[in-house]
């Protein structure tokens, strides 16, 4: 194997061991903040001890001793948003979705990279990414959307989390647990059909709005959630639509005043762009993933940017005589003589083990992978010999070939935010 890299990627790749090794060795400001590149990229930085402060150490130490690497276009994060944001009416506010690891980018250096481009606030899955957010000196609004515990309460108006709600019982419990001054920012959900989480009736929202007034909570959001708004049958989106409209006017009969509607995701911004309301919520198409089909694409015209790209070198490289079987299960056979590399990525990087028959790139050209993905390395049929430290490219462009999240979601069924959350922290983020 290459004892080198080159590229952007040995300046990160060197930076985040060094950075890394320093920052928790000498304990130096640096070293705590934001000076790594996994720090930076990865987003998974976070006090000493706890899982995801020993991930990110974990990927540091490892970064020039496996040549496996995620390459994040943060301009392309950037593009994309403003690409969106310029369809948008001018006084509509922008919240990007970096939940779940910014989509498996990296939480703060996502965020940073929208913020940078112009977006007004954040969204995340989980309570834990709005402190981690915070902890790298985030300062702009976050919305949790997923519900907290109700005991996490004192937690959230620490961090200033703001948080949904949409039950009279969780506002009463969360309010026996309050100790911390201030009031809890809070966004009601309603459910107009997506059947996830909200409420759905009057007498449900007349239940809590005594909680809402009691001085423990700041209502500052009503929204819901769009199940079909990629579609092109767009009857059930109007139908939520206009249930929507009628329960956002409960808040201001109840004397509600400055509360941000908002329901547009990803396709709803870019199809409707005039329906976009007081805000718009984004997240998947940010990061290169069209929230629609070929269909409604054409329809749209926006033509989105890919923000992230999966590399490694060649480990091994042998030739195999006609017959001989290579994987888990004698799952590929050489149909004549061939050569056969060994690529150190497997299935808990998150490359799915169902992307046998799929293929990488070479040199530019496409390399079938041979057998079954292994845990944490596959095998793939050369074209021609290629010596040890070869790059392989296993999602993003190489030459004139590009292998796109979309295809390998088609090929294995699912959809391109299942593959891009999938890609494991173990797999060190640079900045490209």
């Amino acid at each position: 194997m290459k004892g080198t890299m080159t590229g952007a990627r040995t300046r990160a790749m060197t930076d985040t061991t060094s950075s890394t090794i320093s920052g928790t060795e000498s304990g130096t400001e640096s070293g705590t903040k934001s000076g790594t590149i996994s720090d930076t990229i990865s987003g998974t930085m976070a006090a000493p001890g706890s899982a995801a402060g020993t991930a990110e150490q974990h990927t540091g130490v490892t970064a020039d001793r496996r040549p496996v690497w995620l390459e994040v276009h943060e301009d392309h994060i950037g593009a994309n948003l403003r690409m969106i944001k310029s369809r948008l009416p001018q006084e509509t506010q922008f919240m990007a979705v970096v939940k779940a690891d910014a989509y498996g980018h990296g939480l703060t250096a996502s965020a940073n990279a929208v913020l940078k481009a112009g977006a007004d606030q954040l969204a995340v899955s989980v309570l834990d990414e709005a402190v981690r957010l915070r902890q790298h000196g985030i300062e702009a609004p976050i919305l949790v959307l997923t519900p907290i515990r109700p005991q996490d309460i004192n937690l959230a108006i620490q961090y200033r989390a703001a948080v949904p709600v949409f039950q009279a019982e969780w506002l009463a419990e969360a309010k026996r647990y309050k100790m911390t001054a201030g009031r809890l920012s809070v966004h009601i959900k309603m459910d107009t059909g997506m059947g996830r989480i909200g409420l759905r009736e009057r007498e449900e929202f007349e239940r809590m709005v005594p909680l809402l007034r009691s001085g423990a909570y700041s209502v500052e959001g009503v929204y819901t959630h769009l199940a079909t708004a990629d579609h092109h049958d767009m009857a059930y989106y109007s139908r939520q639509l206009m249930r929507f409209y009628e329960m956002r006017r409960w808040v201001g009969d109840s004397g509600f005043r400055g509360v941000a509607a908002h329901c547009a995701n990803s396709a709803a911004a870019m199809r409707f762009p005039q329906l976009a309301m007081d805000m718009v919520r984004v997240g998947a198409a940010l990061h290169g993933v069209y929230p629609y089909g070929e269909d409604v694409r054409r329809e749209v015209g926006i033509e989105l940017k890919p923000t992230i790209s999966l590399h490694a070198e060649i480990v091994h490289v042998k030739k195999v005589r006609a017959g001989t079987y290579v994987g888990y299960d004698n799952s590929y056979q050489a149909a004549a003589d061939e050569w056969i590399a060994t690529i150190p990525v497997g299935y808990a990087d998150g490359y799915f083990r169902s992307l046998k028959q799929f293929h990488v790139l070479v040199e530019g050209k496409k390399a079938p992978i041979a057998g079954n993905v292994c845990m944490d390395q596959l095998m793939i049929r050369l074209p021609h010999r290629c010596p040890v430290g070869t790059k392989v490219t296993l999602l993003g462009r190489q030459g004139d070939r590009e292998i796109t999240v979309q295809q390998m979601a088609d090929h294995v069924g699912t959809i391109p935010q299942e593959i891009l959350t999938h890609l494991s922290a173990r797999v060190p983020r640079c900045a490209k």
